[in-house]
């Protein structure tokens, strides 16, 4: 009778021990194969540096064991690799930017962030207006004054497409100091290097977009950036005020995160939350930040469920008054 009781106490504790649970995972053996992270683009942009980069600090950290695969799913804007995401499980991960809100709202997409999990915002990349360096346009209050008086008479350069961010910033600019966003005459390029030869080139007046595009320009001498959608003045732009120093009351990110497909558990949330929370600690990850002009954003899971809702909020009033509501 005592071996029968030893023998059920030792095959209770090995049934604990490979089912048992544990703080990070929900159960000690997940993950259980493979972490898979989707680039919904082409190899070369943002979301294809982002994951990749994700995946790098992660395992020369060692935080994560499992071997870590970056998988590029382009087309749709994002649709083809987050449908892709919706039917995996937790081992798979998916870049996501504020296309994952705009692409439902212009009517482009089906899918909605409440369709998967959020599980971290990570960067953010600021916008920027900027003109040629002879504009008689001296400060972005100027420019927006005359737009004030005649919407059409600017010509605002913008790429690849109207709903983006760097459209969106702009519109809520003009919004905010009253102008009218669905008079601006915006003219589309096929991304931020076409917008700035034309800016050169003398065919816009102004652009809006990501700072990058225009930031070794500025530096050069070759056009003036009026104002950057960051809260407070970019290290080594020191002479570029933000919109809010402007008289536009206006913080707008340009934001890079992470999401998971739909219905995780908790415990698979915590532990993506527990090893990204570590990964943006550390100085591998600071020095990603620092190569590529990109901003530390980091939000946890519970951060960014809350950040995804007032985005979407925003986007929604934004497409609104740009005039592209379907």
């Amino acid at each position: 009778m005592k071996k029968f009781s030893m023998l059920m106490v030792l095959v209770v504790m090995m049934l604990s021990a490979c089912g048992g649970s544990d703080s990070a995972s929900g159960n000690g053996n997940f993950p259980t194969k493979n972490i898979e992270i989707i680039a919904p683009a082409s190899p070369g942009g943002g979301w294809d540096l982002t994951a990749r980069s994700v995946q790098k600090v992660l395992q020369d950290k060692e935080l994560v064991e499992n071997n870590i695969n970056v998988v590029n799913k382009p087309g749709g804007g994002g649709e083809v690799g987050w449908k892709y995401l919706q039917s995996k499980d937790a081992h798979y991960l998916a870049v996501n930017s504020s296309l994952v809100l705009t692409n439902n709202l212009l009517g482009q997409s089906d899918l909605t962030y409440k369709e998967f999990t959020p599980l971290a915002t990570l960067a953010t990349e600021w916008q920027a207006i900027a003109v040629p360096a002879d504009s008689k346009y001296t400060s972005a209050s100027e420019l927006m004054k005359q737009m004030k008086k005649d919407p059409k008479s600017i010509k605002i350069g913008v790429g690849p497409a109207l709903g983006n961010d760097d459209h969106l910033s702009f519109v809520q600019a003009a919004d905010e100091f009253g102008v009218d966003p669905s008079q601006v005459d915006f003219l589309v390029y096929e991304g931020g290097g076409d917008v700035v030869t034309a800016l050169l080139g003398g065919h816009v007046d102004a652009v809006t977009t990501s700072l990058s595009e225009v930031k070794d320009q500025h530096q050069a001498g070759k056009l003036k950036i009026l104002a950057v959608s960051s809260d407070k003045r970019i290290e080594g732009l020191d002479d570029v005020p933000t919109w809010t120093e402007e008289g536009v009351d206006l913080v707008f990110p340009h934001w890079r995160g992470i999401m998971g497909p739909p219905d995780m558990t908790e415990e698979q949330i915590a532990y993506w939350d527990e090893k990204l929370g570590e990964m943006v600690k550390s100085e591998e990850w600071k020095e990603v930040l620092k190569n590529n002009d990109w901003d530390g954003f980091y939000k946890n899971s519970e951060e960014t469920a809350a950040f995804m809702k007032e985005q979407d909020d925003l986007y929604t009033k934004l497409v609104n008054q740009s005039g592209l509501a379907e």
